[in-house]
């Protein structure tokens, strides 16, 4: 799907804030409604689903995370986050209540819309894993098709690139996949992105999975997981 056939909800209250992202999205070929408020945004879901929503996490009325869990109730939407604040307890909160991403405020606004159009073709390119494949990792299994995580009989719930995640390195078993490669292969990313998005998702696939995580850190290089399941993951 083209740029010029997608459509991006800006989601910001400070209003110049809005406008410049509104302005460099639109120059990138993208359609764009900008809301200030929680309400205003979840009102646009539900009238028309976006192609993105970029969404602030700081709004007059409503908490950005909250927007993000109750849109994750009935739609994969993908959601970039912006934030003031440098703090990683922000963006663990972001990305596991479902945000796909998120930027920090400062931010340079060509970052913005190169991560925009990653995560968009992301989301919307054929997808590499055909649908109903498996992997299965100890009690581990983790199917495609229905984007199911199981350990045992327990289906575990994760954020949509927290399984992209577990699946890229799953499918690579034995092998270590550098913070750079773990970007460009799960989210796109072709430049320098912040490679503290890969290690916040794996620490949330850590908590959710507990004992059964298969993710080893090597000597913080990067991340594989065991050939064999016997190999205890690192804490």
């Amino acid at each position: 799907m083209s740029s010029q056939a997608q459509s991006v909800l800006v989601v910001e209250d400070e209003q110049s804030i809005a406008s410049f992202v509104s302005l460099y999205l639109k120059n990138a070929g993208y359609g764009v409604r900008a809301v200030g408020t929680g309400a205003g945004a979840l009102n646009a879901v539900a009238a028309e689903m976006p192609s993105l929503i970029v969404l602030d996490l700081n709004l007059p009325d409503m908490d950005g995370i909250e927007i993000c869990r109750r849109i994750r109730k009935s739609s994969d939407v993908p959601i970039l986050m912006l934030t003031a604040r440098d703090e990683d307890v922000d963006k663990i909160i972001g990305l596991e209540v479902g945000a796909d991403d998120y930027l920090t405020k400062p931010f340079n606004p060509r970052e913005l819309v190169a991560r925009v159009k990653s995560v968009l073709r992301r989301a919307t390119s054929d997808r590499r894993i055909d649908e109903g494949d498996e992997i299965r990792h100890g009690d581990l299994v983790i199917n495609s098709g229905r984007r199911e995580v199981l350990v045992g009989d327990d289906e575990i719930q994760l954020a949509p690139k927290e399984f992209d995640l577990l699946w890229e390195l799953l499918d690579h078993r034995g092998i270590v996949l550098t913070r750079d490669q773990l970007l460009e292969r799960v989210w796109g990313y072709t430049f320098a992105g912040d490679t503290r998005t890969v290690d916040v998702h794996v620490r949330q696939i850590r908590r959710k999975l507990g004992d059964a995580s298969p993710i080893v850190t090597v000597w913080g290089v990067g991340y594989k997981v065991a050939t064999e399941r016997s190999t205890a993951p690192a804490a």
